[in-house]
């Protein structure tokens, strides 16, 4: 699967699920192991589970195959490892204190929203008579 699919994948499930502060890091030039982690919140320990669940269910429903998951038992963060992306999944808090967006660093990768952009469409104004 095309790693820009992939990563847009992660998202919408991300954003299915009302994941908050959603960013993606492009770390091929950092790490030889993967291509991409993606960072999200949630707002509860269930919350942070079902999403972490809804990134592995989708991305197996398209075909991927999910490596390895850590963190389930706690809730505090849950790591998805998909190869070529890793997802963390974080209370605000815990994602606050590892500050993983300064430790992975650069620029996130920009995506426009699929929701969001399908949403924003304005319907066709009715001409008054």
């Amino acid at each position: 699967m095309d790693i820009r699919k992939k990563q847009r994948a992660v998202v919408d499930a991300l954003e299915d699920v009302k994941g908050r502060d959603i960013v993606v890091f492009n770390v091929a030039r950092l790490s030889p192991f993967f291509e991409r982690v993606v960072i999200a919140s949630g707002d509860s320990t269930r919350q942070v589970k079902a999403l972490a669940d809804h990134v592995q269910d989708k991305l197996r429903a398209l075909g991927a195959r999910v490596h390895g998951v850590e963190g389930q038992a706690t809730g505090d963060w849950v790591l998805v490892d998909l190869g070529d992306i890793v997802v963390h999944v974080m209370h605000p808090a815990v994602r606050s204190h590892y500050n993983l967006e300064e430790i992975w660093g650069g620029k996130p990768v920009k995506l426009a929203s699929s929701r969001k952009a399908a949403r924003g469409k304005a319907a066709p104004r009715r001409a008054r008579r």
